[in-house]
């Protein structure tokens, strides 16, 4: 059973498939919620072959991030038994996660109503592309599908190039904390209620004052790169030793001391905002020229000493040895396992990482004998 947590005594049941939904139970359990896994017999949750392999038990990596901290049984949901379990479990807990299209839950005789009869105050967390209403409710989605919508991909990638997918399940990941976010919200409440979370919906969260820039003025972000209409410079920019280093002047005190560290400090085109726009590329090429005669240490110690933002870009091998992460222990192990712990620190009660994934079924027997439900 779990470490103890700040969620300890609350039962999860995870219905869902793949990333966000069992993301969202992961988040739970992994602060000390009871998450108990569903998986259809004979296939299980498709995440189990997706990408690559843990070669010391063949589980793929996706599936085990997402994963953790539960418990995993069988049931076949369109049978009577199945069902029955189900209903079981569900009386004796307090959420339930499912990711299936809109009105499949309720075409297997499983549908909110149903449920609320076996538990009135369950929440019931329902996760889709586009939402259990809508003309988009029915079709088929994906995170790429909402990266697209939302108006993400119209804004990365270079100025003259194509709209560009982030190459991460950016969406998933933040669905499923959006999702986990809203059953603490539903759960709090008190009231057993329908959660309607969705890709689509998450992204646009993500997408800042830009839908409202546009209704309100108008106006459209252009697509810049790494670079940003309001902050001058910002990108990634090259080194000497062939290193990248990323800066952001976000704050005009920050880029104000930028200008100076650059030599445009006396130039009062680009003293303030507004004209640092105007001047861009007159900023940016100084930018790009005064990095690239230096190396990445000095770039980074004439940032520290003016007290401006830069760090170099890392890839993931940089990541995991930074020192700052490896003594804050952001990466963590489970059953020799590594990976991020969880997404937030709580200093009275903590999460925890406590197992990692099991093989499809591999708790039925004890879950169901915890529960008293016949084989």
């Amino acid at each position: 059973m779990a470490a103890e947590g700040p969620l300890a005594g609350l039962r999860v049941i995870d219905l869902s498939t793949v990333l966000a939904g069992p993301g969202c139970a992961r988040h739970l359990g992994d602060f000390g919620a009871d998450v108990i896994k569903v998986e259809r017999p004979g296939g299980g949750d498709t995440a189990r072959n997706l990408g690559w392999r843990d070669p010391e038990d063949n589980q793929t990596f996706f599936f085990k991030g997402a994963n953790r901290n539960k418990r995993f049984i069988e049931l076949d949901l369109r049978s009577d038994a199945g069902k029955a379990a189900l209903l079981t479990l569900v009386e004796n807990s307090d959420v339930l996660v499912e990711n299936m299209r809109p009105g499949k839950l309720e075409t297997l005789g499983l549908g909110p109503e149903i449920l609320h009869k076996h538990k009135p105050d369950l929440v019931v967390v329902r996760i889709t592309a586009f939402g259990q209403d809508g003309p988009y409710k029915d079709r088929p989605g994906f995170a790429t599908l909402a990266e697209a919508m939302s108006g993400f991909a119209s804004i990365n990638g270079p100025a003259d190039g194509a709209p560009t997918l982030p190459p991460v399940a950016l969406t998933d990941e933040v669905t499923a904390i959006a999702a986990a976010f809203a059953t603490m919200v539903a759960l709090h409440s008190g009231v057993g209620q329908v959660v309607d979370a969705n890709l689509l919906e998450s992204m646009i969260q993500m997408m800042g004052p830009l839908p409202s820039l546009w209704m309100k003025m108008g106006e459209l972000q252009p697509r810049l790169g790494s670079g940003l209409p309001y902050s001058i410079p910002r990108g990634t920019y090259e080194t000497s030793d062939g290193k990248w280093v990323a800066v952001s002047t976000s704050a005009d005190s920050v880029a104000a001391r930028v200008m100076t560290l650059i030599g445009l400090g006396e130039d009062a085109r680009v003293a303030t905002v507004q004209g640092r726009m105007d001047h861009r590329l007159l900023v940016e090429d100084r930018m790009a020229t005064w990095t690239g005669r230096r190396t990445l240490a000095e770039v980074l110690v004439a940032f520290e000493s003016a007290d401006a933002a830069a760090a170099q870009v890392y890839g993931v091998d940089d990541l995991c040895q930074d020192p700052h992460v490896v003594a804050r222990g952001v990466m963590v192990e489970a059953d020799g396992y590594p990976m991020p712990g969880p997404i937030a620190r709580l200093s009275a009660t903590p999460g925890s990482v406590w197992r990692n994934a099991q093989p499809a079924g591999s708790d039925t027997a004890a879950v169901f004998a915890q529960f008293d439900i016949s084989e």
